[in-house]
């Protein structure tokens, strides 16, 4: 049976700058940077950014559990700002989960701030329900709230150089 979670985090940004940042590859860069505590690196083995882009995701030290996995963007709708990527190797799959998909949707919600709404998609072996507690939309989140934090900085920046 096919479970979904998901979660919405409010970004301090306009839409479609977000999206700018997660619709292709830019996202792959900026987790590293800015979440070393959560991914250690991120390469690209195949791909563009587009769909079909195959990425090999290694996790921070330390954490437990998989070390690393490799993940598809299976679907890239720029119009509705939805990215769909699929565990296709490794990490949770070694785990006794049959599918495992991340998806991303950029809802704009005024002009200068959007929704990033996550979920996560997953199917486990009955013999290994004893991981689903694994199935977490959690680091997307994390990963929505330094991108705000991000937004918000970047933005502020040149204001205090104002006031100074």
């Amino acid at each position: 049976m096919v479970r979904e979670i998901s979660d919405e985090s409010e970004i301090q940004a306009p839409a479609a700058k977000v999206w700018k940042l997660y619709g292709g590859l830019e996202i792959a860069k900026f987790i590293p940077v800015h979440l070393p505590n959560l991914i250690h690196k991120i390469e690209v083995l195949e791909g563009d950014g587009g769909e079909g882009t195959l990425l090999h995701v290694t996790f921070a030290h330390g954490l437990g559990g998989p070390t690393s996995y490799k993940e598809k963007f299976v679907k890239i709708d720029n119009e509705n700002r939805i990215k769909i990527a699929e565990m296709v190797e490794g990490g949770y799959l070694d785990l006794g989960f049959t599918l495992y998909k991340f998806r991303v949707e950029i809802i704009e919600k005024s002009e200068e701030s959007c929704i990033v709404k996550s979920s996560v998609e997953y199917e486990l072996e009955e013999e290994a329900t004893s991981n689903i507690s694994l199935a977490s939309v959690q680091s997307l989140v994390v990963i929505a709230q330094a991108v705000n934090k991000y937004f918000l900085n970047t933005t502020h920046q040149p204001h205090l150089k104002d006031d100074a």
